[in-house]
């Protein structure tokens, strides 16, 4: 049975709170009667809602702080595109993920505590770093390459949940449109300027989602029973990077310069983690509008336009 609208005033804990995602969702649950706190490695600055430190990579969590929580979000973890992919670096991205759904799901079964679900973030990286004409959907297998396997392992921490018989589900989320603290706002910074590059062959496909359904989403998650599993958090519109940088130009009223910056020239300076945008193929939206899904920002045009501002 589809409960929404029924479960306002229960409390949710996010982790990670304090970043993109997790500001975008607080309100939104705020604003829908849900009691919300964070748990957070640092303090957090979001004001609104109770803060409990933590720290995953020394097995630190204090019970309390899950008293009383109905459900958990768990979007923590350690930025792909921050730094630079060292061996270290693969390491920490990793085990910022794994480590920590670990430690939740220690302390939820060692003090029996009865979560009605369990919600992680994964990403669209689960299909892996590639360019083909496969349309991607959840029942296809994760990718042997470093972001198919962070994602693979992201998820199957996840799965302890599922295990233990919590509903559990699993957000493969796409590149978010959000204007600050995002893959969009890098692109800003040189589209200022008139300059709208094409990176490698432009030909990848960018799946991508607006912050506001992806929240949305969310909601939609922790109301409705039905849902466990995998779905993939996208928009119904596919477009190649060359495309999304020809649309950002006209969303932005410019006509635009487009220089091509070559793969070898990413490749050298970013190594592996070039393949982050210079790879993408398209990842289907099927699953989550069958389950009565409906996006708000549906086109990249319309996405854009809210993000900069422009309604």
């Amino acid at each position: 049975m589809n409960v929404s609208f029924t479960k306002s005033g229960m409390h949710v804990m996010i982790t990670g709170g304090s970043g993109l995602i997790g500001r975008y969702l607080t309100s939104l649950l705020l604003e829908n009667g849900y009691n919300v706190s964070h748990l957070s490695r640092k303090q957090d600055q979001f004001g609104k809602v109770r803060v409990y430190r933590w720290d995953p990579e020394k097995g630190i969590l204090d019970p309390v702080a899950l008293s009383g929580v109905d459900y958990i979000v768990h979007l923590a973890g350690a930025n792909i595109g921050e730094k630079s992919w060292t061996a270290g670096r693969m390491e920490e991205i990793v085990r910022s993920r794994v480590d920590s759904a670990k430690l939740l799901h220690k302390t939820v079964t060692e003090n029996n505590i009865s979560l009605r679900g369990f919600i992680s973030a994964s990403a669209t990286g689960y299909y892996g770093a590639l360019t083909s004409e496969h349309i991607y959907t959840e029942d296809d297998s994760p990718a042997g390459d470093f972001l198919g396997t962070t994602c693979r392992l992201w998820e199957e921490a996840a799965g302890m949940f599922a295990d233990s018989g919590i509903r559990t589900v699993k957000i493969r989320t796409g590149v978010v449109m959000e204007r600050s603290d995002s893959a969009l706002a890098r692109m800003l910074v040189p589209a200022r300027f008139g300059l709208f590059p094409i990176l490698g062959g432009g030909k990848q496909y960018m799946p991508w989602i607006h912050i506001s359904d992806l929240c949305s989403i969310y909601l939609k998650v922790i109301r409705d029973d039905n849902m466990s599993g995998s779905w993939n958090a996208v928009a119904p519109e596919h477009v190649t990077h060359r495309q999304f940088m020809s649309t950002l130009a006209s969303a932005m009223g410019r006509k635009g310069f487009h220089p091509p910056v070559p793969g070898f020239l990413l490749k050298s300076a970013l190594g592996s983690m070039a393949d982050v945008v210079l790879k993408g193929s398209r990842v289907s939206a099927e699953k989550i509008l069958k389950a009565g899904f409906r996006f708000e920002y549906g086109s990249l045009t319309h996405a854009l336009d809210k993000a900069l501002g422009k309604e």
